[in-house]
């Protein structure tokens, strides 16, 4: 049955109840009720249903809709009641000044390049506590990144930068999360990022469905393995569901 058809039955439907309740009534009162019901049945049904395939086409979210400000190489998938958008063109290989981005608030995950994004943000790591050799320090993490999660795979390693990518804990069922981090040994610090590629979006919230904070205690675990400092206050994470 297509849109048309099925809202003519509605009316029909809508009539054939009330015809029998007009008949025995003339007043105006109950004829004017009676169009009140038929008006309100039409607005069930979105003001494009009626419209040909290809201009619905038009109103899906493209890389500049509300769902992806902020990011970079993303494909949007969209429905009535959900949007799904993944990114991946956001590690430090598609930044022309070889830092690591920020993080924007349609994704879920920190960085410590999220300096004007608090909830987002979260402070480097010194490894003063285990050594003050930067070799020995990278070979350190490069073993507890390893070691963190059964699916972790390293695409990416030098002495001083490493990418890994992990299987997307929550929600559950969509792509991978990028892990970076940059040996800083001037400074004796590491500074990372991790976010998931993939956010969905469910009707009405503009904000992205929670990670849980998966992608933060990821790194806390990778940090309390190594027993390294926070240089700064501890990202509490997000309470969103």
């Amino acid at each position: 049955m297509n849109k048309v058809t099925l809202l003519v039955a509605l009316c029909y439907c809508l009539f054939s109840a009330e015809s029998f309740q007009i008949q025995q009534s003339s007043s105006i009162k109950n004829r004017r009720e009676f169009l009140q019901k038929i008006a309100a049945a039409t607005l069930l049904f979105p003001a494009n249903a009626l419209a040909e395939p290809s201009a619905q086409a038009q109103s899906i979210p493209t890389n500049q809709a509300a769902t992806s400000a902020g990011r970079r190489g993303c494909k949007t998938d969209t429905n009535p009641s959900r949007t799904v958008v993944t990114c991946t063109e956001e590690t430090r290989k598609f930044n022309a000044d070889g830092r690591l981005s920020k993080v924007s608030a349609t994704a879920n995950g920190v960085s410590t390049s999220a300096v004007r994004n608090p909830s987002r943000f979260s402070p480097p790591w010194s490894y003063l506590t285990e050594t003050s050799d930067s070799k020995v320090a990278w070979n350190s993490l490069v073993k507890a990144v390893s070691a963190v999660d059964g699916g972790v795979e390293i695409v990416e390693l030098t002495d001083e930068y490493l990418h890994a990518v992990v299987p997307t804990e929550f929600p559950a069922g969509l792509t991978s999360d990028d892990i970076e981090f940059i040996l800083r040994p001037d400074d004796n610090i590491v500074l990372y990022r991790s976010v998931s590629r993939t956010s969905v979006f469910v009707y009405p919230l503009t904000q992205p469905v929670s990670d849980k904070n998966s992608n933060l205690k990821r790194l806390e675990k990778i940090r309390d393995k190594l027993g390294w400092g926070l240089m700064g206050q501890a990202q509490t994470g997000s309470e969103r569901i």
